[in-house]
């Protein structure tokens, strides 16, 4: 598994242990929904501007969002 896929798996399990949809995500980072749905296949080399957006939205911290 490459980083874009193990961040994109990462995304989706705290996004579905807190009970959110991708658009609640995205409206919460500031982000497209198609942009969650593309992070969470792992098709997308995601920023880390974007990874503190999600971080927030997620109620994480980075050191958490990164605990593989």
């Amino acid at each position: 598994m490459d980083i874009k896929q193990a961040v994109g798996k990462r995304v989706k399990e705290l996004r579905n242990k807190i009970g959110i949809s991708q658009e609640e995500l995205a409206d919460n980072a500031q982000l497209d929904r198609t942009y969650i749905t593309s992070v969470e296949c792992g098709k997308r080399n995601i920023s880390i501007i974007n990874i503190e957006k999600l971080a927030n939205a997620l109620n994480v911290t980075l050191a958490e969002f990164f605990t593989f």
